[in-house]
């Protein structure tokens, strides 16, 4: 009589100690962005900021909360999909808490702690992270895609005074289609190998993840996920342009999405956790050579920033308890099959 194979062992899961220290931070930059802001506003005129402010109601605060959200759930689903194709068996509930949970972590350095998902994939299905790094990996290359699209776009067609974003859409794009390309991240994590010379275990799994990228880097499913992408970030800058309408400063869909998209890569491009400190930046002084006066750039910049990258902060802090139980009991689960 066969006996059956032992179970195996899984690490116990464990729950990441640098949340806190990630809250801390969301948290001072937070302060810090409010801070600048504050200043700049006192250097334009309270009065005149507040009153931009105050012509906003709670209808109009909700418009732009529910399109900001739209984005989210557009790269939600794309979250979704291209888990489905690495096969992964996940619903796409999990998929979402997972995804809209990790807005926890938006604020990390590089965005590095949004890979708490690939974390709770692991707990939830037994992967190990080598098998689902290449889902934040596309991931990450889709949003440089359409951002970069949107962009070149926009400077095409309303904004030739931003010629010199170009470059930019150019770098994204370049990023995106290398981070999907299976042969060149392989060679790449050969070149650091040879140079580091140390840890081959590590490189070893880096290049399985690269080996599976294949699956989710095909021409036909990344053309889908494209427009996923497209519609979510449009969204978003849809409502940019509905913001500086309603404040009294209506540049036109395109030039307005232009500016939002500009300033979020150009943020994000930084490395700066949020891309906090170069987004605003980058927008104020966009808006100011279409002659946008301070008093409408300021409030603008921050009521945007608050509605996107706050909100999904927020989003996240209010969804990552859920995400973290659920995936201790589906690691508890898995444990005792």
């Amino acid at each position: 009589m066969m006996r059956a194979d032992p179970p195996i062992a899984r690490p116990p899961s464990r729950t990441p100690r640098r949340r806190p220290r990630d809250m801390l931070v969301g948290l001072g930059l937070f302060g810090l962005f409010a801070a600048g802001l504050i200043g700049l506003a006192g250097a334009t005129g309270w009065e005149e900021t507040r009153a931009q402010i105050a012509r906003l109601g709670p209808a109009q605060g909700a418009a732009l909360l529910a399109l900001a959200l739209a984005n989210y759930l557009f790269r939600g689903v794309r979250w979704h999909v291209f888990a489905r194709r690495l096969g992964l068996p996940t619903t796409l509930g999990q998929d979402l808490r997972h995804f809209l949970g990790g807005f926890a972590m938006v604020v990390t350095p590089g965005r590095v702690g949004e890979l708490v998902r690939l974390r709770w994939l692991g707990r939830e299905t037994g992967w190990p992270i080598d098998r689902t790094a290449p889902l934040a990996i596309v991931d990450r290359a889709s949003d440089l895609a359409a951002m970069a699209l949107i962009l070149a776009l926009g400077v095409s067609l309303a904004s030739s005074h931003m010629a010199g974003a170009l470059p930019v859409a150019v770098l994204a794009l370049a990023l995106a289609v290398a981070a999907t390309r299976p042969r060149i991240l392989a060679a790449a994590v050969t070149l650091a190998h040879r140079a580091v010379g140390r840890v081959p275990r590590l490189f070893g799994r880096m290049r399985r993840a690269t080996r599976a990228l294949a699956q989710v880097s095909g021409p036909g499913l990344l053309a889908g996920v494209l427009a996923l992408g497209l519609s979510g970030w449009l969204a978003e800058g849809y409502a940019f342009h509905l913001l500086l309408g309603w404040l009294g400063a209506d540049l036109g869909f395109w030039r307005a999405v232009t500016i939002f998209v500009f300033a979020t890569l150009a943020g994000g491009l930084t490395g700066a956790p949020g891309g906090v400190g170069g987004a605003e930046a980058a927008m104020i002084s966009l808006l100011a050579l279409d002659g946008v006066p301070m008093e409408i750039s300021v409030p603008a910049t921050a009521i945007i920033r608050v509605t996107t990258l706050w909100f999904a902060l927020v989003l996240g802090l209010a969804i990552f308890p859920f995400a973290e139980a659920r995936s201790k009991r589906g690691a508890h689960a898995l444990e005792n099959r």
